[in-house]
């Protein structure tokens, strides 16, 4: 049953002139640091490899009586932006809609807006400061503590992520988190431990840096100082939510079609859909991505923090449920 009511917008008129003057102040930040906007494609033949993100699919019909070709609503630019750059575009930026399946609660919604930005020529610390430097567009005087994976899971759980063993996780969790199930991968728990317990502790805001190296998805794997392989990756959480994700990124094409192919074989051991990869991806950096950094921040999430909002659907104008 439709209710009378569910034609107005979830999120009030005050809102959403915030929003569109907050989307103004992006675009003149990056206008003003020389950064072009491209406007990449919604549907693709090719879906997101990760395991632990659902694309939407979309049945393509060349006339109503046709057979449907399967494609798939982007969870993310990020393919789409690197071709445009090893294609020599240069710094880029995106705002635009993303999608996924499964996604809706108090910070989720299946549709919706995302910020992405690549910068060549930069380390994950200048994108860091350059992501501080914009978040501060929405909250004035913001800035962020950086801590390493490790010096996070020591201070909070007083544990080594990258030494501890996986029972040692496993047990660790459990005095957490309710985790009756058994699982082999030692990412499981971490995840777990950082999702359940540590994130929900981090008031103040933090760039986290150097994941595990099994974390790294899209982003290069070098040695630490202790002589560890670890994620050139970051996370930017604000009040515990996770607001941005960055990568020194893979520029090695054998490394990326390894990658996708540890993916897909995750996927089937998990039961999950055999989608098509992104081989168009392998052949960009193939004939060259040049060596860069990027992100993706959740723009939503950020109007919600700027404005003090504690759920998603207060900061755009109709949500899954009004969709």
């Amino acid at each position: 049953m439709v209710l009378d009511d569910h034609w107005r917008p979830q999120a009030s008129i005050d809102t959403l002139r915030a929003r569109a003057a907050l989307l103004a102040r992006v675009r003149q930040f990056f206008a003003e640091r020389d950064v072009l906007e491209v406007d990449t494609q919604l549907l693709s033949h090719a879906a997101v490899s990760d395991p632990f993100i659902d694309s939407i699919e979309a049945q393509y019909r060349p006339a109503p009586d046709q057979p449907a070709q399967t494609l798939y609503l982007q969870t993310s630019p990020e393919y789409a932006m690197k071709r445009l750059l090893a294609a020599g575009s240069g710094a880029i930026y995106q705002l635009g809609k993303v999608f996924r399946n499964g996604e809706v609660g108090s910070r989720h919604n299946p549709e919706f807006t995302m910020l992405e930005w690549y910068r060549p020529g930069f380390a994950a610390a200048q994108l860091m400061d350059e992501v501080e430097a914009l978040v501060a567009l929405a909250i004035p005087g913001f800035s962020a503590q950086r801590l390493s994976y490790r010096e996070l899971f020591e201070r909070e759980l007083g544990i080594d992520p990258h030494r501890a063993t996986r029972a040692e996780l496993q047990r660790l969790c459990r005095q957490h988190v309710d985790a009756p199930f058994e699982d082999d991968c030692r990412d499981t728990w971490l995840n777990l431990l950082m999702s359940h317990v540590i994130e929900p502790r981090l008031s103040a805001p933090v760039f986290v840096h150097a994941f595990p190296a099994s974390q790294a998805a899209l982003a290069q794997v070098v040695e630490d100082a202790q002589g560890v392989p670890v994620a050139t990756r970051f996370e930017l959480f604000v009040a515990g939510v996770e607001l941005a994700n960055g990568y020194r990124e893979l520029t090695d094409a054998t490394e990326q079609r390894r990658r996708l192919q540890q993916d897909q074989a995750r996927r089937k051991a998990l039961g999950l859909p055999q989608r098509p990869l992104e081989t168009r991806l392998v052949a960009a950096l193939d004939a060259g991505l040049p060596d860069c950094a990027g992100v993706a921040l959740g723009f939503d999430r950020l109007v919600m923090l700027a404005l003090g909002l504690e759920r998603i659907e207060q900061a755009i104008p109709f949500a899954f449920e009004r969709a």
